[in-house]
């Protein structure tokens, strides 16, 4: 409870700060992201490193964090490591999570943030992946 309670108030505070507008993010389904990879488009998973233990990752993807276990975040720590994975902000990109909710939120913060249009996310997250059965690197 004290994890959820955690997560929701980083999100009241990201959201409160900034979303003076709301970006339109395009979900996409497993079979357009593995298309979207053979394009050399980074993945970004953003859940916790239990997450990944516990599911395995996309292959190819960065494993780079945003909520850690109790909800809360550093998002101009987690900005500056971004920006090493994705440095122009019209760089076309898609974020990953377990269901599809924290990649909204992530989304759009990056999108208010630094202008950044080209989010794309898993629709239904990892779940939606390993649902049909996709590839996973343990």
């Amino acid at each position: 409870m004290h994890q959820q309670n955690g997560l929701f108030c980083t999100f009241v505070l990201l959201f409160l700060y900034f979303s003076p507008v709301m970006a339109e993010l395009k979900g996409i389904e497993p079979a357009d992201l593995e298309t979207i990879i053979r394009q050399g488009v980074p993945v970004i998973d953003i859940r916790t490193s239990d997450e990944w233990k516990a599911t395995g990752t996309i292959p190819s993807s960065h494993k780079l964090t945003f909520f850690r276990k109790d909800g809360k975040s550093d998002p101009q720590q987690w900005l500056t490591e971004f920006k090493k994975i994705v440095p122009d902000s019209d760089q076309q990109f898609v974020l990953v999570c377990r269901s599809g909710g924290r990649t909204g939120m992530v989304g759009q913060f990056l999108y208010n943030k630094i202008g950044m249009k080209n989010v794309l996310h898993l629709e239904h997250g990892i779940l939606s992946w390993l649902e049909q059965n996709k590839p996973v690197t343990r």
